[in-house]
Formats: C-alpha cells, structure tokens, sequence
C-alpha cells in the first residue's frame, strides 16, 4: 500500500475533483493532463501534502505561481495556479502547512480557481509506461489519485 498525503486545498473532498481527469486527453498544448485539478474558492489555503524542501517557488508561463516541493521517495510534489505564494525557495515545510493560496495563474486565467497538483517521480517507475498517449511519461508522474486520503 503507498503511503497517503492529505488533499493539498484545504477543505476540499474527493468531489473538488474529477479523478478521471489525471491522464485525460486531449489537454491542451501538452497534450495529456499530468496530474488533477482541485476546484474551491479563490484564497483558500493550499498545504503541503508532505515533509520537505521548497525547490522553486516563482512564476511559469503555464503553471503561473508555483511552488515545487521535493519530498519522500524523491517525489516532486508540483502546486501550480497559485494566487498568492506563502513560502521561500529552500525553505523546509511540514505536511499541512500553508505553501500559497487557491487561484488562477498562468494558463488557468479566467477559469475557475483551482489547483493543479501533480506528482513527479525523479526514480522512474518503468513498469508504469503504457501504450496511452504519452504513456512513457508515466513512468515519472504518479496518479495522485492513488495517494490522496479520502480519494
């Protein structure tokens, strides 16, 4: 059984999400959707779903304000479309605590507020590639699907 990381938007249920949305096509100019959307008002907080080490937290042309998070297992832990970032690059965070808050950057702009949450594994899991559409990727992004409590 892997290990389970709590909902990243606070407040949010497994019906803030479409779970078949995690490899959904098509998706917009990168083709298939690498990780899910969770869907609350703008300003709700956004939580680490783990321990670890702020890599990045700026700005992408699609992803808008970002945080990048390295946690256990060597997984990158990805929050994109961020209102506001609330932690420094190189800080250490806990589970639980606010990393930004819930909006709609970058390429999200006009749509609902939402977070894109996706999960990048840097050890590839190789026996996870299929014969979907760009289903060699799989074997870096994980399903968060698979590790969300109450999921």
């Amino acid at each position: 059984m892997p290990e389970r990381v709590s909902v990243p938007v606070l407040g949010a249920t497994t019906n803030d999400w479409n779970k078949d949305s995690f490899w959904y096509e098509p998706w917009g100019s990168s083709g298939v959707h690498k990780g899910i959307d969770i869907f609350g008002k703008k300003s709700t907080p956004v939580v680490s779903t783990v321990d670890g080490l702020v890599l990045y937290q700026g700005n992408l042309q699609k992803g808008g304000n970002v945080v990048l998070v390295l946690g256990p297992k060597w997984r990158l832990h990805y929050y994109a479309h961020l209102e506001s970032i609330g932690v420094k690059g190189l800080a250490f965070v806990k589970s639980g605590s606010t990393i930004g808050s819930l909006g709609d950057s970058g390429n999200a702009k006009g749509k609902p507020p939402h977070l894109h949450y996706s999960i990048v594994c840097l050890l590839p899991r190789f026996w996870s590639i299929d014969r979907t559409t760009q289903g060699y990727k799989k074997a870096i992004f994980l399903d968060p699907n698979l590790l969300l409590v109450g999921s």
